[in-house]
């Protein structure tokens, strides 16, 4: 098998997920423990503060009410990345898989096993961004994956199309 055989980039997605995953759920569990029911503690001024909050919608608390729907789309979402993840071809894209992978899986648990129940779960956000929005890890390891994978697959394409050039 060659070194950059999609079977030797499927463990780096799958670690960098649990780490992402690890992560953010310990997180989850300092800001409840340490947030619930303070003030909005602020770390850069009015920029950056932490406030804990439970999100039944999705990214702005859009769609509250249909919680339901964001755990068959994150389900989805984990199995179209794992299938992805399969035939990954270069380390950037198993690391930007990765990422995506994590906050995916992370965000599908908490829709599974957090109140108000299974499936109907909130996601736990603490990270307010000057009232624009109000995150955790996983958004942010999503948006990094997202950006790098989009990044990824125009220097991959524009590298390809040059060695078929000189080809």
């Amino acid at each position: 098998m060659a070194p950059d055989a999609p079977a030797r980039r499927l463990p780096v997605v799958l670690v960098l997920a649990v780490v992402v995953v690890a992560i953010d759920q310990a997180a989850k569990f300092w800001a409840e423990s340490a947030l619930a029911g303070r003030a909005p503690v602020p770390v850069l001024g009015d920029f950056l503060t932490l406030r804990l909050i439970y999100n039944s919608g999705a990214a702005f608390s859009i769609g509250r009410g249909s919680t339901w729907v964001f755990t068959v789309v994150a389900a989805v979402a984990v199995a179209a990345i794992l299938i992805f993840a399969a035939r990954v071809r270069s380390r950037g894209q198993a690391v930007a898989l990765g990422l995506l992978l994590g906050g995916a899986t992370t965000h599908l648990l908490d829709r599974l096993f957090r109140p108000p129940g299974f499936g109907r779960g909130h996601v736990v956000d603490f990270i307010d961004y000057n009232g624009w929005f109000i995150g955790n890890i996983a958004d942010i390891a999503l948006t990094v994956g997202a950006l790098a994978f989009v990044v990824l697959s125009f220097t991959q394409g524009t590298r390809e199309n040059e060695k078929h050039a000189r080809d």
